[in-house]
């Protein structure tokens, strides 16, 4: 495993994003962190100073849907950090309903975040990399992906299939390379994306779910199920389960 210590992360003012932040800094990695609410991040800034002074913090807002301001953004991090070793792409959202039912802006809106802007991320981190000529590039993508959902998960679910899609395409593209590329699927972790959701089957809390997801992304495998128990076995169970089955669950 290579010791990545300048680690950029979008998305990160809230949620699994703040929570992998927190888990870096207390293994004394330095951080790049971006996103939409800035006083946030500088919240988080000043936290993460106070759990481990000998960091360096840098924070940026960033709207991932405004397309070159992720290539601005990256690169201004990449300047100020002379490198950078892991880009997590985290930034995401879950609006939506079924599919006809008048939500047609709440449903573009998750499928152009998770997916559109995840790919001018891609291609911002891709393009430093290469340029680099190493680093690990991590994509933040979900269970659901394994197969369709109903009403408020159906876009979300799509979006997330195509976000495990492209990482395996990047992956196969810069094989045998110093370039690393890993795609996370996490299970249910208790975040602000969830937290009005009163039943969640295997939930855990953000801080097991965050160190679950630091051990995968550290181990740089190419596909992580996290938290590994039970989500590692159901991604092989939930295909199979019939229709009439998920429409009663979801």
């Amino acid at each position: 495993m290579t010791n990545r210590q300048r680690i950029l992360i979008t998305g990160a003012s809230s949620g699994l994003g703040k929570g992998m932040a927190i888990e870096f800094a207390k293994k004394g990695r330095d951080l790049a962190l971006c996103a939409r609410r800035v006083e946030r991040l500088e919240v988080l800034k000043q936290e993460l100073l106070q759990l481990n002074p000998n960091i360096k913090v840098s924070v940026k807002a960033l709207d991932v849907n405004q397309h070159q301001a992720v290539f601005a953004v990256f690169n201004e991090f990449k300047s100020e950090f002379g490198q950078l070793d892991r880009i997590i792409l985290n930034a995401g959202m879950g609006k939506g309903a079924s599919i006809g039912t008048g939500h047609f802006e709440a449903n573009k809106q998750t499928a152009e975040t998770n997916f559109v802007a995840l790919l001018a991320q891609a291609e911002a981190a891709m393009a430093i990399f290469r340029e680099q000529n190493s680093g690990h590039l991590v994509t933040i993508s979900s269970v659901s992906a394994v197969r369709g959902f109903r009403r408020a998960m159906t876009v979300y679910a799509a979006s997330k299939a195509a976000v495990t899609s492209l990482t395996e395409g990047i992956r196969i593209d810069v094989m045998h390379t110093p370039i690393k590329v890993s795609c996370i699927h996490p299970g249910f972790i208790r975040s602000e994306i969830n937290e009005h959701v009163a039943k969640v089957p295997f939930i855990v809390d953000t801080q097991t779910g965050c160190r679950a997801m630091i051990a995968a992304i550290e181990a740089e495998r190419a596909s992580s199920f996290v938290p590994r128990w039970p989500w590692s076995l159901l991604r092989w169970l939930i295909p199979l389960v019939p229709n009439r089955w998920i429409r009663r669950m979801s």
